[in-house]
């Protein structure tokens, strides 16, 4: 084995895991994510924590001696860019919308994102622009908007509106912890017994782009059962959904609705763990606050992720990577010399928050095993963002570039063929690949496997 990385070893420790297991890592492969900041070292390490849960959990289930775990940083390189690598019939996915990105303000730069109908909507109307239909025109014309105001004015009216705008800003501010994990009261609901990680473990997955979906599909990798529940009118993009939806199924349901309701009742009755990456209150109406859950369920994990962290001034705004960046000081020190904007190799806050979640989740999924007892953890954008900024020492390491095609592959199905990134989650043993591709979004039933 290498020397202990010290990346890994503080998402190790924050994640509260035995402190020598972080020396059975090793590296081996090309690395990639060259940036101003070390994105690089955090994208291998929160893939290395995820690798160390899983080979834990499975010792800890299984009895067997515990496996090393061997990271690949080409695979973890091409696995954070997933969705670039993405083909569906040959085709990429888009990625950014038209009137998502960085616009100059009359007083510096604002960060827009319009990917979804509904933000969209509310970001032209924040800015008294009318819809005309027509891309080329609304991008002329947020452009000319924009730059008639201060940047936070764009910011404050747009998050009025339900819109998405952020101010592009020096680094500080929006501090947050990196992992809070809450380990619940001693109860009598150990995991059973299992030659796979997280075989018989059921996920119930209410999260949206990005970094929550990560998490589940890594979970999906693991052996467990993740059905994903969103509202039937909140559908998800397909690129993204084909993406992170890989081993896992998809289901609606309108919590509201007495039926739909009583059905989501029953899954959460047999449930293992809860994930969630709404704002915080934002499930609390409907009785899916973390302590509502732990109360009824103690032996639950409820794990929580959201963008700008959990006590701060913003923990009830809405947030995707590329605000965050924008928020948090990142985009200024990714910029160019003319002083535009710049932004991460990948995204990164999405990406590494992901797997970081996947690793708490497993982790207290080992806890559990030994105590039957439940717990409550929280991640989020921001505390990543300030992790990546203040906590990891460049490591550059040389090399060729990574080939990126030896870490995709491709597999057909009846309707669609689709070229993905292969995990990078991986240690002795560990599936080298999902067990089958997504579901049409909102396509399955409703029921435990």
């Amino acid at each position: 084995m290498t020397e202990p990385d010290a990346p890994t070893a503080q998402a190790w420790a924050a994640l509260g895991g035995p402190p020598e297991l972080v020396e059975r890592v090793a590296w081996t492969g090309a690395p990639g994510l060259d940036a101003v900041l070390p994105v690089r070292e955090l994208a291998r390490a929160t893939v290395a924590a995820a690798s160390l849960a899983a080979a834990e959990l499975l010792a800890q289930r299984t009895g067997q001696a515990m496996a090393d775990v061997r990271v690949d940083e080409g695979a973890v390189a091409v696995a954070f860019t997933s969705e670039r690598h993405l083909r569906v019939d040959g085709r990429p996915i888009p990625l950014f919308a038209p009137l998502s990105g960085f616009w100059p303000s009359a007083d510096g730069w604002v960060r827009t994102h319009a990917n979804y109908p509904h933000h969209r909507a509310r970001l032209l109307a924040a800015l008294g622009l009318a819809d005309s239909g027509d891309d080329t025109d609304l991008v002329d014309r947020l452009r000319d908007a924009i730059a008639e105001r201060p940047s936070v004015d764009v910011q404050e009216a747009a998050y009025a509106a339900g819109g998405l705008a952020v101010a592009v800003v020096p680094p500080g501010g929006h501090a947050a912890p990196l992992v809070t994990t809450t380990v619940g009261t001693r109860v009598t609901e150990p995991l059973l017994p299992a030659t796979l990680r997280a075989e018989g473990v059921r996920v119930l997955d209410l999260t949206r782009v990005l970094a929550g979906p990560v998490a589940t599909r890594t979970l999906a990798l693991l052996g467990a059962d993740v059905l994903r529940v969103d509202a039937p009118w909140l559908r998800e993009d397909d690129g993204t959904h084909i993406d992170t939806g890989v081993g896992k199924r998809s289901t609606r349901l309108d919590l509201a609705d007495p039926a739909d309701r009583a059905t989501f009742e029953r899954l959460l009755d047999a449930a293992d763990v809860v994930v969630t990456g709404y704002r915080p209150g934002a499930l609390d109406r409907h009785g899916l606050g973390a302590e509502a859950l732990l109360d009824r369920r103690p032996s639950l994990v409820v794990a929580q992720l959201c963008a700008w962290g959990w006590d701060d001034a913003w923990s009830g705004r809405r947030g995707f990577d590329s605000l965050v960046q924008a928020g948090t000081g990142i985009s200024m020190i990714e910029g160019a010399d003319d002083g535009r904007p710049g932004a991460l190799p990948a995204q990164a806050l999405d990406h590494g928050t992901g797997y970081l979640l996947a690793a708490a989740v497993l982790r207290s999924l080992t806890a559990r095993q030994a105590t039957g007892a439940g717990a409550h953890v929280r991640l989020s954008l921001a505390g990543t963002a300030r992790w990546l900024q203040h906590g990891i020492e460049p490591d550059p390491l040389p090399g060729p570039p990574y080939a990126p095609d030896q870490y995709v592959t491709e597999r057909p199905s009846p309707e669609l063929a689709v070229r993905h990134a292969l995990p990078p989650v991986h240690y002795e043993g560990a599936p080298a690949d999902w067990r089958h591709l997504a579901t049409p979004w909102g396509s399955d039933t409703a029921n435990w496997l």
